[in-house]
């Protein structure tokens, strides 16, 4: 059964270990973590989650991009979990982007990222995939991936200036926090 499951916040150690390779696949303890990752990041309004951001030292993720209140204009795509995903290739061309994180809450930051990727991962049924992600996505995949080497958006951030309080962000770049409420004297 899925469940909503706490996120690690910056400074837990599991964020900084190196996620161990999923061996069995189809152990239900494995099934059971994507399936409560997949609620906890539709919940959360997140677009990725990898499993050390729940506690767990697996190599595997949930990429999830869909429009939600954090990521407005995020393509949308069913829930996908990749299992000992890898970068098979990677463009020269890089991105800088706001990036945030559910485990670093209230900070974007910009990141540089390649553009596309060439990927591989192991769906939840086994099966070998291999794929060409850009933009949006290939930016998601490059966040979580790192989340299962001990990496966060924070070590990729070139200068403290390059930060943003997510409200801030907010308020700049998407526009949907309510604007300043008038309170009528009495």
């Amino acid at each position: 059964m899925a469940e909503i499951l706490q996120i690690s916040q910056l400074g837990n150690p599991v964020l900084r270990r190196h996620s161990q390779v999923v061996e069995n696949i189809k152990d239900d303890r494995i099934q059971q973590l994507i399936d409560s990752l997949i609620c906890t990041v539709q919940q959360a309004n997140g677009v990725g989650i990898a499993a050390p951001q729940a506690a767990h030292s697996d190599r595997l993720f949930i990429v999830a991009s869909r429009p939600n209140l954090r990521y407005p204009q995020a393509p949308h795509m069913e829930p996908t979990a990749m299992i000992n995903p890898r970068i098979v290739a990677a463009s020269t061309e890089t991105v800088k982007d706001w990036e945030g994180c559910l485990s670093i809450p209230g900070i974007r930051g910009l990141v540089p990222r390649s553009r596309a990727i060439e990927i591989e991962y192991t769906s939840r049924d086994g099966k070998l995939h291999r794929q060409e992600l850009t933009d949006f996505v290939a930016r998601i995949f490059q966040h979580e991936h790192d989340h299962l080497d001990g990496i966060v958006f924070l070590d990729r951030v070139e200068s403290t200036r390059e930060l943003m309080a997510e409200d801030e962000y907010q308020k700049q770049f998407v526009n949907l926090l309510p604007s300043a409420q008038i309170c009528e004297p009495i």
